[in-house]
């Protein structure tokens, strides 16, 4: 049976992927730079069983990476990939239209 759907299947996957709970707060925290778990942990604010689920997760999809540096202890940072630094002007955009439509929960 031919699939009907309009959306075109990349497009789906691409938004499944932002769309899991605290992804996007990593990758923009990634903008940054390289960094290590606890300082992804603190500036995110997400449990560090989730932020491990997250960025085993975002691992496997090739938008980050993982590099273990081989010292005493050992130093182990994340940071994005080519794939991952492409979603840049996506999340500008995203930042642009939240700042102009949407409300804080402050309000």
């Amino acid at each position: 049976m031919e699939d009907k759907s309009p959306i075109c299947p990349k497009f789906e996957k691409a938004i499944n992927i932002l769309a899991h709970r605290w992804t996007g707060l990593i990758i923009y925290q990634l903008f940054s730079g390289p960094q290590r778990f606890s300082d992804i942990k603190s500036a995110v604010g997400i449990s560090g069983r989730l932020l491990s689920e997250r960025l085993k997760y975002l691992e496997k999809e090739g938008i980050i990476k993982r590099e273990v540096f081989p010292e005493t202890p050992v130093r182990i940072e994340y940071s994005l990939t080519e794939k991952g630094s492409s979603l840049k002007p996506l999340m500008d955009e995203i930042e642009i239209w939240s700042q102009k439509w949407l409300q804080s929960d402050d309000n």
